[in-house]
């Protein structure tokens, strides 16, 4: 079983067409990995929030810590900082909460933007690779089966005219020399349905 043609054109255009799918696929992974990059920008604020809640937070709980220490009034003015303190670790919860949903959203717009192409490139370049892997490997096959030159020889007789220029005609034609099993005929247009479906004799 082959992967490619053994004619240099038809060989030639499977490797470029190989080579644009990977470069289209590189390109649909890099473009997803810099839109990423771009989104996660948004999560800036949310880490500016999350650290000025976390060190307004802990300002807080010091300065109870410390008024807590304070003759008569300490447990007085020890609740409202630590009340303060509990408000500055919810605003350090917002922050980390808009960077994990800017996260979520970065990684799913970017998994979008790479399965989405990726899908439709091995769509429109994978079926037509292997359905050639699969009827060059038949076409082999049924070449050197009892028989099977005369059935390729049919298939270039009914394949486009302009392969058969090429071809030394008798004076019957094409045609009439392949029903009567003309063996240099059958031969000449086996090796040219070979020729077009990208094998060598």
């Amino acid at each position: 079983m082959r992967a490619y043609a053994q004619t240099p054109a038809r060989r030639n255009r499977q490797v470029l067409a190989d080579l644009i799918a990977v470069a289209l696929i590189a390109a649909a992974v890099a473009f997803a990995l810099a839109v990423h990059e771009v989104i996660m920008r948004l999560a800036e604020p949310g880490r500016t929030v999350q650290n000025a809640g976390d060190h307004l937070a802990t300002s807080l709980d010091d300065a109870g810590d410390a008024a807590s220490k304070v003759p008569l009034v300490g447990d007085f003015l020890k609740k409202p900082l630590h009340s303060a303190a509990d408000a500055g670790g919810g605003l350090s919860d917002a922050g980390r909460s808009l960077q994990d949903t800017v996260g979520q959203v970065a990684d799913l717009t970017a998994l979008a933007l790479i399965v989405i192409p990726v899908v439709c490139v091995l769509l429109l370049w994978l079926p037509p690779r292997l359905l050639w892997i699969r009827r060059s490997a038949t076409t082999r096959r049924l070449f050197g089966a009892p028989g099977g030159a005369d059935l390729l020889a049919l298939r270039a007789l009914t394949g486009p005219p302009r392969d058969l220029v090429d071809i030394s005609t008798p004076p019957e034609g094409l045609a009439d020399a392949w029903r009567h099993g003309d063996r240099q005929v059958i031969t000449e247009l086996s090796e040219l349905a070979l020729k077009q479906a990208g094998l060598r004799p």
